[in-house]
């Protein structure tokens, strides 16, 4: 233990992980705070905004895994001291991500309402379907506006991250979050004489605060280009090394299609506890806000992994990138853990906040319960995947992620669900221990030390 306790390494960590950490807190914290403000006009109403956030998951999550594909060689390209690669690299996250939000566009404007129904049943116990349908469809048409901006934000702000400049980004975010909240006031509920426009206010919002989000990102990153050099001439052409470019994407494809499946699998996990009836859609809607909130630190912490083990392998130094990876784990699982008793603790208080019946709010409160137990183990598994992606080891990331998804944790909840009369909370349950076998598999993969490559050598 001794030995893992590295005081200046855990605040060099820190210092790299707190910004995200801050920017991903009031984002989420807002987001939860939009949802209960949401939560507000009723039952159907929550449903409808949460199977629209299940589907625009996906999205966020493929995109994230777009650019963090690129992001290892940005980091190792920082590492090294080549800004060129770094500004190639940015090329490549901002075409990546025009394909993918064209495909998302495609799929949602034709595919919307099929998807949709998805979620909803007939013998759901509680509420009215034809008006969550409604309210879904309205949420959904404002909310396609903001992909745009969120897409190009991402990729300013994962570049600017993955140089070690993160606070920018955490400063944008702070601003986007007060704008969002304070529109949600204004638009939801009608206040100073702004129209009472209910989810159709709240989507609104949402895409304003996007879009000031993305012009905050851009425009520090133009003016300050002594800082971030890599900019420079950035748009002149958009010229990448074919080698490089090759690279990026036998690399960062895997990474890419591993987040689309796991966000994938993530949903239909959602769909198999919505087969239970709408009332569990609502319960782990108002859970699922309060999770994101949770699970700040550790994917925070994970972010800080990559960054941090990808400018140590970009220096060539691999027994220093090896033995870092047990401290990061440490240090993630400490706080976590404390994080998991405060989730326990306030597990009753949210769900008090909304506008809804006591069974859904204790059907909440029992999701919240069992994540906060789990959270340990979330910490410790997140912390060895970013780990193996850090070298590219993309292959091993995709079995170990989204495959493993697939083929051990979506089969358990589709046999429970469909197989047995459990009820969606045990389900949920049962699913979080398998979270600890990937935990136990991912020791001995980074154990192995086969992760640990320096990408950029020869560029």
């Amino acid at each position: 233990m001794k030995k893992l306790w590295d005081r200046k390494f855990f605040l060099f960590v820190l210092g790299i992980a707190v910004p995200i950490m801050v920017q991903n807190a009031i984002t989420n914290f807002v987001a939860l705070l939009d949802n209960i403000m949401i939560g507000q006009l009723g039952t159907e109403e929550m449903s409808g905004v949460a199977i629209i956030n299940q589907l625009l998951f996906v999205f966020n999550v493929t995109l994230f895994g777009a650019c963090a594909g690129a992001g290892i060689f940005t980091s190792q390209f920082h590492g090294s001291g080549n800004p060129d690669g770094v500004r190639q690299t940015f090329r490549y996250k901002l075409l990546l991500g025009g394909l993918l939000l064209a495909a998302s566009l495609l799929v949602l404007c034709l595919w919307g309402t099929p998807l949709i129904q998805a979620w909803l049943h007939q013998s759901s116990s509680t509420g009215d379907l034809a008006l969550t349908l409604s309210s879904a469809h309205g949420y959904l048409k404002i909310m396609l506006w903001g992909l745009l901006p969120y897409t190009i934000k991402e990729v300013y702000a994962s570049t600017l991250r993955e140089t070690g400049r993160s606070v920018p980004p955490m400063v944008a975010g702070l601003i986007a979050v007060a704008v969002n909240l304070f529109l949600n006031y204004l638009l939801i509920f009608g206040k100073w004489g702004m129209p009472r426009l209910g989810i159709t206010g709240g989507a609104i919002a949402t895409v304003v605060s996007r879009v000031v989000e993305c012009a905050i990102v851009m425009a520090w990153t133009h003016k300050n280009t002594e800082k971030s050099p890599y900019i420079v001439g950035v748009y002149r052409s958009f010229h990448i090394q074919p080698k490089l470019a090759k690279s990026i994407t036998c690399k960062g494809m895997p990474l890419l299609f591993n987040e689309l499946l796991w966000s994938g699998a993530v949903a239909v996990l959602s769909r198999c506890y919505a087969q239970r009836g709408l009332d569990i859609v609502a319960g782990y809607n108002i859970a699922s806000a309060v999770i994101e909130l949770a699970s700040v630190v550790y994917l925070s912490l994970g972010s800080a992994t990559a960054i941090v083990l990808g400018q140590i392998l970009g220096a060539d130094d691999k027994p220093r990138a090896k033995a870092a990876v047990p401290k990061l784990a440490l240090l993630s699982a400490v706080l976590c853990t404390l994080v998991g008793i405060v989730t326990v603790a306030l597990s009753g208080v949210f769900p008090l906040l909304y506008n809804t019946t006591d069974h859904i709010r204790s059907l909440a409160q029992k999701f919240i319960i069992i994540y906060g137990c789990f959270q340990p183990v979330y910490a410790i598994s997140n912390v060895e995947y970013f780990s193996l992606r850090s070298g590219g080891k993309m292959l091993i990331t995709f079995l170990f992620d989204s495959l493993f998804s697939w083929i051990v944790v979506v089969p358990v909840a589709i046999a429970l669900v469909w197989g047995t009369a459990l009820s969606a909370v045990l389900v949920y349950l049962v699913v979080q221990f398998t979270e600890l076998l990937k935990a136990i598999l991912g020791y001995f993969y980074v154990k192995r030390g086969s992760w640990l490559h320096n990408l950029v050598q020869s560029y």
